[in-house]
């Protein structure tokens, strides 16, 4: 099997503009494009961060993501970070609270998490 890197991974939205505000403003996503697609009834933001990208797409009527118990399919997309309390102090400064930080007991690396506009997970590892 010759499969590469992960092109993308792609979110649903339920506001367009907190999503900008969110993966643009706040934490620092490249907008590559922002597509209205009237066929398919959304807009679909295509963002890139240290080469990974991320496709949001944005439409209302979706339900919100079931949390407790967690759904079936994409759990939560993790950022690699040098020092996790840093980025969270840097989270807090632009209104992005964060859980406590903790010790991945498999890794043992300090860890949180944080959540998006959608409640989203986003993860912080060592």
């Amino acid at each position: 099997m010759n499969l590469g890197p992960i092109h993308h991974v792609a979110l649903w939205a339920s506001d367009l503009e907190k999503a900008k505000d969110f993966y643009v403003r706040k934490l620092g996503f490249a907008l590559l494009r922002e597509t209205a697609r009237p066929d398919k009834g959304d807009v679909k933001l295509d963002l890139q961060l240290e080469g990974a990208e991320l496709e949001v797409f944005c439409a209302s009527g979706h339900p919100p993501r079931p949390s407790y118990p967690e759904a079936l399919g994409l759990r939560h997309l993790a950022f690699a970070v040098v020092d996790v309390r840093e980025t969270v102090a840097q989270l807090a400064a632009v209104g992005i609270p964060a859980e406590p930080v903790r010790i991945d007991p498999i890794t043992g690396r300090l860890m949180t998490f944080f959540f998006d506009p959608d409640g989203q997970p986003l993860e912080l590892h060592e």
